[in-house]
């Protein structure tokens, strides 16, 4: 995880005109529809084949809904509700467009079959939801279709928010801090590169599955980082995204449940995000681990986070994926009740499974600043130094930050100003950027007495 210090997403709340008869219905249908909106989409992408169109019929069941229920209540089943209305949406479709001629009337004909069946039911009013191994394969291939490698790691991100958090392209938009039109062109765009690319709207089968599971994963870490460290923008947590990648993530652990990397991203997500609280001061400002309070720290989401983790190991077979040994270094921290108190030199070795396992730089400069707080600040500035020329780091702040943390614990505090400095000129976030110069004044300062 990248380490550094929010933007607040508002409820997903759909637009509409209020009315006389409104009494709270819109955020009941809001909630409701979070909930309901994946199920749907899912079991409509299964049948159309066609994510556009199963989103778009989705949402008429909304406008139907929200126009409906202010004045006759909201049903005992809306789930069920919403699913009925949705399919006759989609039976009216197919035959006022006549879609593949023969196909179309095929599939109307079987929409039509299970609507009948469905109001053949004892309670003909409220038709039963599909069953739930029905569900679960709907919301794991629509998973599976909005995180497919053929689309870009920000398109995956944009749709699996759009189709599976139930999220407004607005409030995508605002929480990646661009402008919503640039949103929506990356969702339309990434919908019709899955229609050019013909993507097969099934599971893939068990060599696929592995496969394309570490495409979702890397979105709901995608999603999560950027939750937990802003890029950019006034704030430096975005605490909603960080909750949304958890959602979804515990979700797939549901829906995956013998995967052990699964339960190694939902076990690290669960020990970061009960850092949340402790990172920021009052004002804003980042807060850096060794300065937390850890009193503050969430003890419900680490204790969730612990048994996440114990499930990846006891999947692994002593073979720990790279999810599962970033969250065995948060455990470290989560288990150590003050900061001296860190096992560094277990987190070394966790970080030098996880370079065996999944090299890269980023990971060889946190190894280098474990072994700064195991075996010293001379130590680690020896592991850091080759990477100050590694290419693929050359505009990363955290490396100068790090490199100017080491220089100023080994009083070379005249350097140090420098790399503070040049750590705050890479940065994007203006919350880091002013953490950074007081920490460059701070050097500059200790360099003058």
């Amino acid at each position: 995880m990248r380490a550094a210090a929010g933007l607040r997403m508002p409820s997903t709340s759909p637009s509409r005109p209020r009315t006389p008869h409104d009494d709270g219905i819109g955020a009941r249908v809001a909630a409701i529809w979070r909930i309901e909106a994946p199920k749907l989409i899912g079991a409509l992408v299964r049948m159309l084949r066609d994510v556009g169109l199963a989103e778009d019929l989705a949402q008429d069941a909304l406008v139907a809904a929200l126009e409906r229920w202010p004045s006759s209540g909201v049903p005992d089943n809306p789930g069920a509700w919403l699913m009925t209305t949705a399919k006759h949406r989609a039976i009216d479709r197919l035959r006022r467009e006549r879609l593949h001629h023969e196909q179309a009337a095929a599939l109307t004909l079987a929409l039509e079959t299970q609507l009948q069946d469905a109001q053949r039911a004892p309670d003909a009013g409220e038709p039963a939801l599909p069953t739930a191994d029905t569900m679960d394969d709907d919301l794991l291939r629509l998973m599976f279709i909005a995180c497919h490698p053929v689309l870009t790691p920000e398109a995956r991100a944009a749709l699996t928010l759009r189709l599976l958090g139930g999220l407004s392209t607005d409030e995508i938009a605002r929480a990646f801090l661009v402008p919503e039109a640039t949103m929506a062109q990356r969702i339309v765009r990434a919908k019709r590169t899955l229609g050019e690319a013909r993507v097969a709207f099934e599971l893939p089968d068990a060599a696929g599955l592995a496969a394309r599971l570490d495409s979702v994963l890397a979105v709901l870490y995608l999603i999560f980082n950027e939750g937990y460290a802003a890029t950019a923008g006034d704030d430096a947590l975005r605490p909603a995204l960080c909750d949304e990648a958890l959602r979804l993530g515990r979700i797939l652990a549901a829906l995956a449940p013998r995967a052990a990397e699964v339960h190694g991203l939902v076990a690290l997500m669960e020990l970061q995000a009960s850092r949340l609280r402790a990172r920021t001061a009052p004002d804003g400002a980042p807060i850096l681990l060794m300065d937390q309070d850890r009193r503050r720290w969430d003890r419900l989401l680490i204790g969730r986070g612990l048994a996440a983790l114990a499930m990846a190991d006891s999947l692994a077979g002593g073979q720990p994926g790279p999810y599962a040994l970033q969250a065995a270094i948060a455990a470290c921290h989560a288990r150590a009740p003050e900061a001296d108190r860190t096992d560094w030199a277990r987190i070394v070795q966790h970080y030098d499974a996880l370079l065996a396992s999944a090299p890269s730089p980023v990971v060889a400069l946190n190894r280098a600043v474990a072994v700064s707080m195991a075996h010293g600040p001379a130590a680690g500035l020896a592991a850091l130094t080759p990477l100050l020329a590694e290419p693929a780091l050359a505009g990363y702040p955290w490396l100068a930050s790090a490199h100017g943390d080491l220089l100023s614990r080994l009083g070379r505090h005249h350097e140090a100003q420098a790399a503070f400095e040049q750590a705050a000129m890479l940065t994007r976030n203006r919350r880091e950027q002013a953490f950074l110069r007081q920490r460059a004044q701070a050097s500059a300062a200790a360099a003058s007495r």
